[in-house]
């Protein structure tokens, strides 16, 4: 047989025994788009133009916002989503940005206006958005040494400045993950696989009768976390709550008493160091006593008081985070970064044994030198968020953070103060971190059943956020619906917060009336 020319392999046989001829790699011609579709040193000139282009945008847009949102209904906005041909590209990028800036930008909710109040959504570090141009164009996987080189190096380094902050000591070591909710996750998976490993019998066996204790009012994420492990939602114990409401040391004693002699047993106390409503901060101290005597995993979620590790004023108040197992901290929340910027710090590195997975294809040369994030780490390909801390950091520095978590937490005590000397506000607990729970009760209106007061806060709520006047969420406590103020805008003024209630009440009265008058 004649040997292929060198413009020529011979590709695997052919079902009928023929070969295809096809040409060596090196010589086919790039594909036409190459250029105009993927960035490389000779379009670096069209990057610059484009992402300039993109941030002018942004900049435009953050500078005409009002108000934090337009108070659109989704049925204002799908006709125009839907209408889009998604199979006719419109040729450029300056068009497909200028399309994205009215389907998107026009009616974006602004977290940076002062008088967004609503969820735990914090304006952004100058730092650190400059800092995502480079994430983003470089596009560093940290899963492998071989992928993010320096990358991991600095991320290494941040978890073990954060690590220091909550005083973990020496042996601690961490990860940076999406957010809280994959943290607790992750936290709580390392937990469950310590306590069942070694053991005899297939897994589902070995997990019966294990619990997880957390105050009731702790993140959503424990429960889910819990189904998520194999222990199912019933697995977590809500503790009851103090009247600033912490989780009750006491009761915590007691359901771990009564479990342990039903022969149930205690595979975490989950404390929480700022409550989503309440900005709580469990007595961290106690309950990591409670845990060791009880041979638990003690694991703190402080993904929105981590702010106060860096605090001048106020890190006192994490008193006994240094005596956790684990912690969460949400970078994205209290130090004012980017969605996402959150990290688990586990206080013995060793731990991450109970999640690691070998793979050859991703650690071929098994280099036990080598600084593979995969093996701590629920994800694979990984975006390298931690340079936007980094980056901050180094421009700004962790004192300047924590003095602006200080001044979102100074505002909420002055708004808690507001809300108590307006009389058709009803302060609903004392105020501890940056959030203000309250209620309207309308002075037209005394005596009435809590059901139409319930409706009423909702239906307020919806009224101010239609007008596009402000934004306050909403809970439920108790039984009974309430509003609540989350301040976590150093740029808010207590003129701010004032003008935020007066709307509030004015809405409240509104609906109140309308409502008497159907």
């Amino acid at each position: 047989m004649t040997a292929p020319s060198s413009t020529e392999q011979m590709a695997p046989a052919a079902p009928s025994g023929q070969t295809i001829p096809r040409q060596t790699p090196a010589l086919l011609p790039p594909h036409p788009a190459t250029d105009a579709a993927l960035l490389s040193a000779d379009n670096a000139h069209r990057f610059v133009q484009d992402t300039g282009t993109a941030a002018l945008l942004a900049a435009a847009a953050i500078v005409r916002a009002q108000s934090p949102t337009t108070g659109p209904d989704p049925a204002d906005l799908q006709e125009s989503v839907s209408g889009v041909d998604l199979g006719a590209p419109l040729g450029s990028t300056e068009a497909a940005l200028a399309e994205a800036s009215s389907l998107y930008l026009d009616d974006a909710v602004y977290f940076h206006h002062p008088r967004y109040a609503a969820h735990l959504n914090c304006p952004v570090a100058l730092p650190a958005v400059a800092a995502e141009a480079l994430v983003t164009s470089i596009n560093t996987s940290m899963d492998t040494w071989d992928q993010s080189a320096g990358a991991s190096l600095i991320e290494r380094r941040l978890v073990r400045w954060a690590a220091d902050l909550a005083g973990l000591g020496p042996a601690a070591d961490g990860i940076f993950t999406s957010g809280g909710t994959q943290s607790n996750l992750q936290a709580l998976l390392m937990a469950r696989n310590r306590a069942v490993s070694p053991g005899t019998g297939p897994l589902p066996q070995r997990l019966t009768g294990w619990r997880i204790y957390a105050s009731q009012d702790s993140h959503f994420s424990i429960v889910r976390s819990a189904v998520h492990v194999g222990l199912g939602a019933d697995a977590v114990v809500p503790i009851p709550v103090d009247r600033n409401r912490r989780m009750d040391q006491v009761a915590l004693e007691r359901a771990m008493s009564a479990d342990a002699a039903r022969g149930l047993r205690a595979l975490a106390v989950v404390a929480t160091a700022g409550t989503t409503d309440f900005g709580a901060i469990d007595p961290l101290d106690a309950l990591a006593a409670t845990a060791r005597r009880n041979g638990a995993w003690f694991h703190v979620d402080a993904a929105y008081g981590c702010g106060l590790l860096a605090s001048p004023t106020r890190r006192h108040c994490l008193a006994g985070i240094e005596r956790a197992d684990s912690v969460t901290v949400d970078f994205h929340k209290s130090f004012f970064q980017p969605i996402g910027s959150s990290a688990l710090l586990v206080a013995e590195g060793s731990r991450f044994a109970h999640i690691t997975h070998h793979a050859d294809y991703l650690n071929p040369d098994q280099d036990p030198d080598s600084p593979n994030q995969v093996d701590k780490s629920l994800q694979t390909t990984r975006r390298f968020d931690a340079l936007k801390l980094w980056v901050t950091l180094r421009s700004l520095g962790s004192e300047v953070l924590g003095e602006l978590f200080d001044a979102t937490l100074d505002l909420a005590a002055e708004a808690g103060r507001l809300v108590e000397e307006t009389g058709e506000l009803e302060l609903a607990a004392p105020v501890q971190l940056g959030t203000v729970v309250f209620r309207f009760a309308p002075a037209s209106r005394p005596g009435a059943e809590d059901s139409s007061v319930d409706r009423l806060q909702d239906a307020l709520r919806r009224s101010l956020y239609r007008s596009g006047e402000a934004m306050v969420a909403a809970t439920t406590v108790a039984g009974r619906r309430h509003l609540k103020l989350t301040l976590l805008n150093p740029r808010t003024t207590v003129a701010d917060v004032q003008a935020i209630l007066e709307a509030v009440v004015r809405h409240g009265r509104a609906v109140a009336g309308a409502e008497a008058a159907a």
